[in-house]
């Protein structure tokens, strides 16, 4: 495969963040009432955005014992659940999270091979931007790109993944997606790249068998086999 671009998601890619983003929610849940949910069932409900995982986190509170269901969601508790703890994540990102095993040598040698390299992410942008600048500050980014403020558009949504790859001037047959989910194998089939799976991620092996990813890798190595 002659690959020149390499398109990675961050959370469950790259990253391992579940604890931190965990933690700036259930901060945002505690500070207005709401329980805290236990921290493994978070890797279910990332990868949307932080709007999505707020509306999730608030359908999963108890019924509390004066109502026999969950009142109807409140778009405007929602919306601050998910600013409240955009605010949380922004002010502490990096207390928990660690590049998973071996994506730093991994990497360095895609750097050395010259590849040009991106992280796509649904993540907030500045969050984003803190946890690459904070965990890989030697490696050469071509562009990294997360939800922006007010953005309308996130992935699996083709219009925003067509302006960074037009960003970064790659073309489809000649750029792999990286990415541990459902949305990351929509993403790539969106634009016409080939897509890889990562086993280590957030959702395990199943979901993107399931997806129809094309390859999937149990460690970073493994990726230079498919370049």
């Amino acid at each position: 495969m002659n690959t020149t671009h390499i398109i990675f998601d961050l959370d469950g890619t790259l990253v391992d963040t579940i604890e931190d983003i965990a933690l700036a929610m259930n901060r945002a849940l505690a500070a207005h009432g709401f329980a805290e949910l236990p921290l493994e069932v978070y890797p279910a409900l990332v990868g949307w955005g932080i709007h999505r995982l707020a509306e999730q986190a608030l359908t999963r509170q108890p019924v509390r014992p004066d109502q026999k269901e969950h009142p109807p969601l409140s778009p405007a508790m929602v919306n601050i659940i998910a600013q409240d703890a955009l605010k949380n994540y922004d002010a502490e990102p990096l207390r928990y999270s660690k590049p998973y095993p071996g994506i730093k040598e991994l990497l360095d040698i895609l750097v050395d091979k010259n590849l040009v390299l991106a992280v796509l992410t649904n993540k907030p942008d500045p969050v984003a931007r803190q946890v690459v600048a904070g965990l890989f500050p030697h490696i050469p980014f071509a562009l990294v790109r997360g939800d922006l403020p007010g953005g309308k558009i996130k992935k699996p949504d083709p219009a925003l993944t067509r302006d960074v790859m037009e960003a970064i001037g790659a073309a489809p047959e000649h750029t792999l997606f990286v990415g541990d989910s459902v949305v990351d194998v929509q993403t790539a089939r969106n634009v016409g790249c080939p897509i890889v799976g990562v086993a280590w991620g957030f959702r395990g092996p199943e979901e993107l068998v399931a997806a129809g990813a094309d390859y999937l890798i149990h460690e970073g190595r493994e990726l230079l086999n498919l370049l």
